[in-house]
């Protein structure tokens, strides 16, 4: 059973997503960490495409979401804080849009939602990679309130970086992401859509887990 919750990058999907996960005892998956995780590859190969493709033949991407945090390995190398950096922010959505690369990230998601119940949070889950997910939701914010939550979440990790980096950096990815001609982002059409500026966090998280409380076979907490 699959869960999707989609929605622009800082619209709370991910905090909102665990946040459900654990209180319903059921696996949490990031999507857009595993797209990280992708573009840390790219980075290392020195942003050369052919490197960057012969690398992702030759390597392995886990992940294992444990105490309410998703711990992504390269090998086995554990990148859970590295891929969170401004320098892979700046190039996850480029990275995303290449075809080969959706084609690689939704392989991934698939293969490890065939025998668990699962939450997972995204840009196009409802409507790309789980179009018949058992239920769907897509999460709003204002721009502000996104980039607000964005750095605070930096600040907390120990970067030094701005408000204005941010918003710059999350206006791009929004038109990055919609633009795209390889599955961009919008809403499902049979999504919830929540806009989180006029929701607080554990009523937005409430509303969620008693939507999908009835499709989870799991014990809930």
């Amino acid at each position: 059973m699959i869960v999707v919750i989609d929605g622009p990058a800082g619209s709370g999907k991910s905090s909102t997503a665990k946040a459900v996960a654990d209180r319903l005892g059921i696996q949490y998956l990031d999507s857009g960490a595993l797209y990280r995780a992708v573009t840390l590859v790219y980075i290392k190969s020195n942003l050369n495409r052919t490197t960057f493709f012969d690398q992702l033949k030759s390597i392995k991407i886990s992940f294992r979401y444990i105490d309410s945090f998703f711990h992504v390995y390269i090998n086995s190398e554990e990148v859970s804080q590295e891929i969170r950096t401004m320098n892979v922010s700046d190039k996850v959505s480029e990275v995303a849009s290449m075809p080969e690369v959706s084609a690689y990230v939704n392989r991934l998601m698939n293969d490890a939602v065939k025998h668990d119940e699962y939450i997972a949070d995204g840009r196009d889950l409802g409507t790309a990679v789980f179009p018949n997910a058992a239920m769907k939701f897509f999460m709003i914010a204002e721009l502000e309130t996104r980039a607000k939550r964005r750095l605070l979440e930096l600040k907390s990790q120990g970067s030094n970086v701005t408000l204005e980096q941010i918003l710059l950096n999350i206006s791009e990815r929004d038109q990055k992401d919609s633009s795209r001609k390889a599955d961009p982002l919008r809403k499902a059409d049979d999504a919830i859509e929540i806009d989180t500026s006029s929701f607080i966090f554990e009523e937005q998280v409430g509303f969620i887990s008693e939507k999908i409380r009835p499709l989870v076979k799991s014990k809930t907490k």
